[in-house]
């Protein structure tokens, strides 16, 4: 039995046939100029376009703060009444604080009063320096009042009135007063660390020793309507104005002779200064206080008056000498 072969039939493939002619889609509202056919990929500017795109991030809520974790109080070894109850105490005891410098600091230094001399401008600031450094020719020394929404009457803050005293120039010219002090040391190779607090301790001391003294003659005088606390101090740290222009003269190295002229037209500038300003307070101007003060207490008043001008020139002495 004999087998022949026989070989495959040739393949036949299709011949393509393109149509001559391929009619466009029809234009749609989302794409108005027909629907665009790629035979491969895209141009690359389109590519880049779509790979910088932005995405935006999810939204996230932002956390209540009033659902916050409120932390676990017995990992401290209490429980929640044991903590309400501590900050029970707690609240209490800074209330208990707060009233008791209320009742007994309030009065002597009211701090409300506070703002009231610390509303300076910079013209009241040149001109307050000016008045203390050359006081000769000033008129009127007098302060000015306005009447408030409800009726009473007030001082004028500073920056209406040059002569309302302010605590503005004084705190300023103690820090520089402690800054010069240091200064001058350290130009003489003796400056320690313990000077800055030494200048602040000698300035804090003449400045309270001056208050209580005006203070305890007006007590001593029965002087009514004694001026607030913070205005005497105010009037007694303008002396600090003449004790750095007597420092300044100091380093500059000008002689002794030119240090002590200035330092004693400081000592008579600060004294006509405080002898005017201080007079509203121990001879007030007001007519229910003229027919009151008989001529000895006035005469009294008077000398307690050129007192303070002359003991001025003890408390800068002090103050110079660093």
């Amino acid at each position: 039995m004999s087998y022949y072969s026989r070989s495959p039939p040739p393949l036949q493939h299709p011949v393509p046939t393109h149509p001559a002619f391929i009619p466009e889609p029809p234009s749609t509202p989302a794409s108005p100029q027909g629907y665009q056919r790629f035979v491969s990929s895209p141009p690359p500017t389109q590519q880049y376009a779509a790979r910088t795109q932005y995405n935006p991030p999810p939204f996230q809520p932002i956390p209540n703060p009033q659902h916050q974790h409120i932390p676990d109080f017995a990992a401290w070894g209490m429980n929640d009444s044991t903590a309400q109850f501590g900050m029970h105490l707690g609240q209490t005891a800074v209330a208990a604080g707060q009233d008791y410098v209320q009742k007994n600091f309030a009065g002597m230094i009211p701090v409300t009063m506070l703002k009231h001399h610390f509303n300076v401008s910079n013209s009241y600031v040149m001109h307050k320096l000016q008045l203390v450094v050359f006081p000769w020719r000033h008129k009127p020394w007098t302060r000015k009042v306005r009447r408030t929404e409800a009726g009473h009457t007030e001082w004028q803050p500073p920056r209406d009135d040059i002569n309302s005293p302010d605590l503005y120039i004084p705190l300023m010219a103690l820090v520089t007063y402690i800054l010069i002090a240091a200064l001058q040391t350290g130009l003489q190779e003796r400056f320690h660390p313990q000077i800055l607090g030494t200048s602040a301790t000698r300035a804090l001391l003449v400045v309270l020793l001056d208050f209580l003294f005006v203070q305890c003659g007006c007590y001593l005088l029965n002087v009514q309507g004694t001026g607030q606390v913070v205005d005497l101090i105010a009037y007694g740290g303008y002396k600090f104005v003449g004790v750095i222009l007597t420092l300044f003269a100091g380093l500059l190295n000008l002689g002794t002779t030119v240090y002590t002229l200035v330092f004693l037209y400081a000592f008579a500038a600060n004294a006509l200064f405080v002898l005017r300003s201080l007079r509203s307070v121990v001879l007030p101007d007001s007519p229910a206080n003229v027919g009151t003060v008989n001529p000895a207490s006035r005469k009294r008043r008077i000398t307690f008056l050129f007192l303070e001008a002359v003991l001025q020139v003890v408390y800068m002495g002090i103050l110079v000498r660093v």
